[in-house]
């Protein structure tokens, strides 16, 4: 019987990014493969968050491709900006999204994802007067409406305390267990490279890759 194969969720080859003359990165490489947790690392200034954003399809590469083998409304990508609407409640904020991806019972999906990170009790409450860490345990839930299957997460801990970290990464790992692809730009590497399967390193204009700590 013959193997088959499993595709990359995620394959950028040969992709080059620049902002006027100064180059941020060329020749990347990268394939993100299903369930696996990755970092990326880097310097500040390295290009992390361009290439992210190349990768999610809002940048566009002056060289190379980037394939994306998942349907378009089961890639989530979590940036510093929230995309929430401050004079919506976070159950509004919620059903927006719900039903601007087409999502099949959105009422149901926006009351599971408030319950998953811990606000249903703050449903009815404008985003507008939420702290950093309410608004981006709000953006999570956005993320999560969909069930993704790739996840791309820009320093999605910054504003949590250490419980909701836990609860981000704990998600994250559960995401992981049912095939999904995460890449995640962490300001925490040693702690979080224990729980990732790979971590790739901007540096130099280049991306390398080595093993992470996750345990076999």
């Amino acid at each position: 019987m013959a193997e088959t194969s499993v595709r990359p969720l995620l394959e950028a080859k040969g992709i080059a990014k620049a902002f006027g003359p100064r180059l941020l990165f060329c020749r990347v490489d990268a394939a993100l493969m299903p369930g696996t947790l990755s970092l990326l690392a880097g310097a500040n200034g390295a290009g992390k968050s361009t290439l992210m954003r190349v990768m999610a399809g809002l940048t566009r590469p002056d060289a190379g491709t980037v394939t994306l083998n998942v349907p378009e409304e089961k890639l989530g990508y979590m940036a510093h900006a929230t995309f929430l609407y401050p004079g919506l409640s976070a159950a509004e904020n919620l059903m927006f999204w719900a039903r601007a991806a087409g999502l099949p019972d959105p009422a149901a999906r926006v009351k599971a994802a408030l319950d998953t990170v811990g606000l249903a009790r703050h449903a009815e409450e404008r985003a507008g007067i939420f702290s950093r860490g309410m608004a981006q345990r709000l953006n999570l839930a956005r993320l999560l409406l969909s069930e993704p299957q790739l996840i791309l997460l820009d320093e999605p801990a910054t504003g949590l305390d250490t419980a909701s970290r836990r609860m981000l990464l704990d998600l994250m790992l559960d995401a992981r267990s049912r095939g999904a692809a995460i890449l995640w730009i962490s300001h925490d590497i040693d702690e979080d490279a224990r729980h990732a399967d790979f971590v790739f390193t901007l540096k130099d204009r280049a991306l390398t890759m080595s093993a992470g700590g996750a345990p076999c």
